[in-house]
Order: C-alpha cells, then sequence, then structure tokens
C-alpha cells in the first residue's frame, strides 16, 4: 500500500486523496514480518516482548485473590502447558478449540499455548445458554473445550474430553508439564501467518451468529501498529482489564499487553466497586472498559465518591459509542485521566481508528484516527457514491487487519468483503478535515421515518444527558402513517418521577421534528452485551410483544 508521502494528492490532515476518494492513515506506515515468514501472534508478541521488557515483570494480577505471575512464569506455563496438550492430549495445527470460562489468570497462558500450536481458538460468553453454544459448536467444530467447572455442563461430548481451567490436573500441565519421556517427544510447530488463529462469534445484534475467521498475520498486523506507537516508560503500565477475553477487545488486550510487557489486572466478572478498589491496590495506570463503565464511573455518586484514581493516566473506551455528555463529565470528575475512544470490529481484529496519546487528542465524540497500513473509504449506501471529508455515509475498511472471512458462510462474506478487500462495516460514519472519525450510528439501525433518517444513537446521547435518567436506548417502531417512530426505552434514577411527556418534551427542544421521541416505555436496565452494545432485537420484541398483549 502506497503511503501518504508518496500520493502528493493526500491531504496531510485528513489523509484524504481526492483523486481515489479513500482515506489513508496519517501515520507513518509499520513493517510487518515477510508474510511467508513461518510466525505465530505467540511467537511475534513474545518476540517483541523480550526485545524491550524484563522478565522480572509482573504479567498477570487476580483482582480478588492478589495473586501474581512474572512474565517468567508465565512464558514457563505457556511452555509447560503446550507440551502438555500436544505430547499428552494429542492437538495439532489446525485442530479448534471451543472456550467457556470466565476470565482468570489461566485464560491468557491457554491462549499463547494454542497459538504457538497453531490450534485455532474459538472462545465464547461463559454465559451463552446451550443452544446458543451448540450452534456456535456446529460453526467452528471443535475437537475439544476448556470450561470452568460451572460452565462445563453446558458442553456437549467432542473428540476430546473437555479440560478444567481450574481444576489440578490442569495446574499440573502448566506448572509442571509432561514428564522428562513425554516432554522428549514434543515437536515445535510451523505456524503460517495466513493460517487460521481465532474464530471469534459476531455479537449477533443483527442476525444470526457468524463465526468470524481471524488469521495470525490479522493479529501481528494489529499489534505491530500498536506497538510502534508505544510510549517510553520508566516502568511498566497497570492495565485494568474489565472486558472480557472471549471478545476482540479483550482478545487483543491480551496480546498487546504481552508484547508490550504490561501488567494486566485480570477481573473476573465487572462490578464498579471491585473495579475502584483494584485502581487504588494495585495502582492501575491504565483501563480498558465498555461505555457502561465510563457511564456508571461518571453517574454512581456513592461507589466513586472519595475514590483515589491517582495512579490513572488514560482510560480506553470501546465496543460502542458514547456520549460526548458523558466523556466531558468523566473529564470534569478525573481531569488528569486522558480519555481514548477507538473504533473497529471483530471483522478488523479490533480498532482500526484510535487515539494514541493526550497529544493527538481529537474533539469529544471521536474515535480517533484510522491506524497505520489501513485505507478507509465513505459510500453513500443509497447512491454508492464515495464521500468527501464531513461527508456521511457507511465505513469501508480495506487493511491488513480485515478477516479472511466467515466460516462456512460464503453468503455473508460476498456481502461484507468486497473482491477489492474492502470490508463493509455496516456503521454509518464521518471523516473530519482532521482524519478523526465520528460514528453516526449502525446502518440496519437507522429509523426511517416518513423518508427521513432518524439515529437512534443521536437521541440516546441527549436522552443520556438528562440528570433524571440512568440509561436509555431508542429503536423503530412501527406505525401506519409514519412507516416507522422513534420508542425510547428508559431507566429513570431511583426516586426520579420524570415522565413520559416531560421526555418526550425534553428531546422535542433540541431536535428537528421528524427527530421526535414519539413513545416512551421505562424499563429496569437496558439489556447489552458484553461490549456494551445495545441489544435493540430484544427490546423491538419487547414493545411488539407489550403491544399485542394490550390488543
Amino acid at each position: 500500500m502506497a503511503g501518504p508521502n508518496s500520493l502528493p494528492s493526500i491531504d496531510p490532515k485528513s489523509g484524504f486523496c481526492f483523486e481515489t476518494k479513500t482515506f489513508h492513515s496519517i501515520r507513518p506506515a509499520v513493517p510487518l514480518p515477510p508474510p511467508t515468514l513461518s510466525l505465530s501472534i505467540a511467537d511475534y508478541a513474545l518476540s517483541l516482548f523480550r526485545n524491550s521488557s524484563s522478565p522480572g515483570t509482573t504479567a498477570l494480577i487476580d483482582s480478588d485473590t492478589g495473586r501474581r505471575l512474572t512474565y517468567a512464569e508465565f512464558i514457563r506455563q505457556i511452555e509447560n502447558l503446550a507440551a502438555s496438550l500436544q505430547t499428552q492430549i494429542g492437538l495439532c495445527r489446525g485442530d479448534t478449540a471451543f472456550i467457556l470460562s470466565p476470565a482468570c489468570l489461566e485464560v491468557p497462558i491457554l491462549y499463547f499455548s494454542l497459538f504457538s500450536l497453531g490450534v485455532v481458538i474459538a472462545p465464547t460468553n461463559p454465559t451463552s445458554t446451550s443452544s446458543e453454544i451448540s450452534r456456535q459448536i456446529k460453526l467452528c467444530k471443535p475437537v475439544i473445550a476448556f470450561a470452568a467447572s460451572a460452565t462445563a455442563h453446558k458442553l456437549p461430548s467432542l473428540r476430546h474430553e473437555t479440560i478444567l481451567l481450574d481444576s489440578p490436573e490442569f495446574d499440573s500441565m502448566l506448572t509442571a508439564g509432561p514428564a522428562a519421556e513425554a516432554r522428549s517427544r514434543f515437536q515445535r510447530v510451523e505456524v503460517n501467518q495466513s493460517d487460521p488463529a481465532a474464530n471469534l462469534f459476531s455479537s449477533g445484534t443483527t442476525g444470526p451468529v457468524k463465526a468470524v475467521l481471524l488469521t495470525h498475520r490479522n493479529w501481528i498486523s494489529m499489534v505491530a501498529g500498536i506497538y510502534s506507537l508505544r510510549p517510553q516508560r520508566a516502568s511498566p503500565a497497570v492495565l485494568l482489564s474489565t472486558v472480557s477475553y472471549f471478545h476482540v477487545y479483550g482478545l487483543l488486550y491480551c496480546v498487546k499487553s504481552v508484547a508490550v510487557g504490561e501488567t494486566v489486572v485480570v477481573m473476573r466478572k465487572f462490578d464498579l466497586g471491585k473495579m475502584r478498589r483494584a485502581v487504588e491496590q494495585f495502582r492501575v495506570t491504565h483501563m480498558a472498559v465498555a461505555p457502561p463503565v465510563v457511564v456508571a464511573m461518571v453517574k454512581d455518586n456513592v461507589v466513586m465518591k472519595g475514590c483515589d484514581m491517582s495512579s490513572l493516566e488514560a482510560i480506553m473506551c470501546s465496543g460502542a459509542p458514547f456520549a460526548e455528555e458523558v466523556a466531558q463529565r468523566f473529564t470534569e470528575r478525573f481531569p488528569g485521566v486522558f480519555v481514548a475512544q477507538a473504533y473497529g470490529l471483530t471483522e478488523t481484529t479490533g480498532g482500526v481508528f484510535r487515539s494514541v496519546g493526550p497529544g493527538e487528542k481529537g474533539p469529544l465524540g471521536s474515535s480517533g484516527r484510522l491506524a497505520s497500513n489501513c485505507e478507509a473509504k465513505i459510500v453513500d449506501p443509497y447512491t454508492g457514491n464515495v464521500m468527501p471529508p464531513c461527508k456521511q455515509g457507511e465505513l469501508w475498511i480495506r487493511g491488513p487487519t480485515v478477516m479472511k472471512g466467515y466460516i462456512d458462510n460464503d453468503e455473508a462474506t460476498a456481502a461484507t468483503l468486497d473482491p477489492e478487500g474492502w470490508l463493509r462495516s455496516g456503521d454509518i460514519c464521518y471523516i473530519d478535515n482532521n482524519g478523526f472519525i465520528f460514528v453516526v450510528d449502525r446502518l440496519k439501525d437507522l429509523i426511517k421515518y416518513k423518508g427521513y433518517q432518524v439515529a437512534p444513537a443521536e437521541l440516546e446521547n441527549l436522552l443520556q444527558s438528562h440528570p433524571d435518567i440512568i440509561d436509555a436506548a431508542v429503536i423503530p417502531y412501527p406505525d401506519e402513517e409514519a412507516g416507522q417512530v422513534p420508542m425510547a426505552f428508559v431507566v429513570r434514577r431511583p426516586q426520579s418521577t420524570i415522565d413520559e411527556l416531560q421526555i418526550m418534551e425534553f428531546i422535542a427542544r433540541q431536535v428537528a421534528p421528524y427527530n421526535k421521541v414519539r413513545r416512551v416505555s421505562f424499563i429496569d436496565s437496558i439489556p447489552k452485551n458484553a461490549t456494551g452494545k445495545t441489544l435493540r432485537k430484544e427490546l423491538v420484541k419487547l414493545a411488539l410483544s407489550a403491544t399485542v398483549s394490550k390488543l
């Protein structure tokens, strides 16, 4: 891919090429390993670690127990486990392992061991139902499963017996490894960068679940870009990861944290009070969170009162957009903390737009600038015209982090990836004159009101700015005359008496007539997936079932 310096028609501020109508990254290109070199993401991340970090650095901390592992212990346990899985279980390159476990110290070790063997990981939400798991297993065809004792009952029988991560047998694999005779039979695996590394299940917010196939090359490209921008530090960063290891966001932090030598504080289950105590106890410098965590930190005055956040330098928020007003209030409450947003998809191996530090602080509401080695286009979804800066359309992305495709779903792959390698994101966005991206809404979520396009996210941001509203979501509600009208589901602050009419008037004062909220329903909580994306399908079902019950 040509860099911006070799194309004189590229705007140095936005990265927009006026000839091709394509946005290029204004960051320097990042060199990648030769694509023919045998290299797994595990070996690549560990090679970067060894170049710049000390094996005595703490790698992992259990936030509940305080248990710690140094990088020396972490690497030794990866090697022990890989030898055990190959010589005792018989796992081979190309096999798939299904993983059903809450976050724990054993999961990163397991991931790195499987990557090094060329075994494809297929992690999923431990709260998934048996029927959901059955569909996922049918897609990815695993030969073995790894689970916690509390989740194993949901798994069917596979070729190999399920291995429990919280069992003495698994602990022995980590700490002792196979016997000397078995270890002598261990063979290092040559993993191609083009080999599958992970099958990650799409959130299913817009349709049936799909399995996204990401290669070792995808992960290597993403980690290389992050590593190239790492700041020089006097001591390792301490990262509190509140995001799930089964999601692309959490998995990316799992591998990139090793590459840059961070200390990772692992939370088994998110709780605001435990998060606060972990920041204070372990002197956390960075946090990776989903938007609901930022909202809670801003609005929960009881838990957050008097908290010591003096160690905290930056907070990375991704997975879903959050309101400008929330970002502003967070900055006011924690003035020394840099709030960085990122934009990415499972299909792009995580963030392809991101903020890299206070020196590149974009406008409120922005999700950062285009990552190195990537290209983007903004395409009008109705005309197909490619749009210039500051004009809205569907974001298309191309680069080395874009997925190989969906497993056993050629139709969905063809609908998402065009022959030239462009991935249609399904998100309505615009990129401003300085190269910062703004996410407007999901294309499929836009409400069609009398021919107008209404963005639910815009109305949700306004609703969440009201002091009596903790959370809100907006869905399309069928209407005979208008086609669809915006309907708001609202979570009220305790003891609040705000009613439907007051909410509709609050919105009406701030938007054009076609953008008004026409219906309001109060709810205890907004259903969301693990990264904070609103499950609008669930709310649509709820709204329609309520209507039917009244007839």
